[in-house]
């Protein structure tokens, strides 16, 4: 069977275009279509000279080793090490998956017009299966990875969130609960729960230090100007909790809550629910998210 050089990196290009994407996509980093590219354009080179060139074991393995690195540095320019062993983790992950699915669909399928030279498949079945196996593979992982952060510990769960108010920013490092599903039950928008102490750069001290007042109806310590400007945008949170079943929270809309992962910033849509009370003993972290809005 003939087999065209430009075919296999065609092929090569494809598979790691789509697997470096997907890599981006689980490891939340921002992604560069152009980098992707060019990325996926070193593999496919080095692909064609494994084809060509008969390299042994151990100097291969080496090599694909120093070629990750080299695709995962290209594709996502990792800032630090710890970003670049996470990212060749899940780049790894997912070669290992897709390639898995890939192999399951060629012995299933068994196509007559597909041969392997140098552990590498070839043929015009491959983009077929290129395509099938980025499908079913993108779905296992989605699922996988769904199920793992559900069961993280709370430990790990630390992250940083930052809030806008009236063109104001401030960062909180916020704890992400899994059970944490409060919900403004009028719009069913979820919540952030935050600690007043940490609001008052942001909102006027009328408005923190009289949330019980303003839960009761009574707004006559407000004056009149910020009564005017923030009742309109207060929302009232009922939430239950160990020892407190009816329990009522004073929330307000920001201007724009972002939750903030190592290379990326991601935009949610949220409420802020003022807590009155500290969240932890020793001041881990001053504020509550579910699993919704991580």
């Amino acid at each position: 069977m003939t087999i065209y050089i430009d075919i296999i990196i065609v092929e090569n290009l494809i598979m790691n275009y789509i697997i470096l994407y997907a890599t981006g996509i689980i490891s939340k980093n921002k992604i560069s279509y152009i980098r992707i590219f060019f990325a996926s354009l070193i593999g496919a080179i080095y692909a064609i000279s494994e084809y060509i060139l008969k390299i042994n074991i151990y100097s291969n393995i080496f090599l694909k080793m120093i070629l990750s690195i080299i695709i995962i540095y290209v594709a996502f320019y990792p800032q630090n090490v710890k970003n670049m062993c996470k990212q060749l983790v899940i780049f790894y992950v997912t070669t290992f998956t897709f390639g898995g699915v890939a192999t399951y669909l060629i012995y299933v399928l068994k196509p007559q017009n597909i041969i392997m030279k140098n552990g590498m498949y070839v043929g015009t079945y491959v983009l077929k299966v290129i395509f099938i196996g980025a499908i079913v593979g993108t779905i296992i992982l989605l699922i996988a990875f769904k199920l793992v952060k559900n069961k993280i510990t709370k430990k790990d769960m630390i992250c940083k969130i930052k809030i806008k108010i009236n063109g104001k920013e401030k960062v909180l490092d916020t704890m992400v609960d899994t059970g944490n599903m409060l919900k403004e039950p009028i719009t069913g928008t979820p919540v952030a729960v935050i600690e007043k102490t940490s609001l008052y750069d942001l909102l006027p001290k009328e408005i923190l230090n009289n949330t019980e007042s303003i839960l009761g109806g009574d707004f006559e310590k407000i004056p009149e100007d910020i009564k005017n400007e923030y009742i309109p945008r207060l929302r009232i949170i009922p939430f239950a909790s160990l020892g407190k079943q009816n329990g009522m929270l004073v929330g307000i809309k920001p201007e724009k809550i972002e939750i903030i992962n190592e290379q990326t910033e991601e935009e949610k849509n949220a409420i802020i629910g003022i807590y009155n009370k500290s969240l932890t003993k020793k001041g881990e972290y001053n504020a509550l998210i579910g699993i919704d809005l991580y």
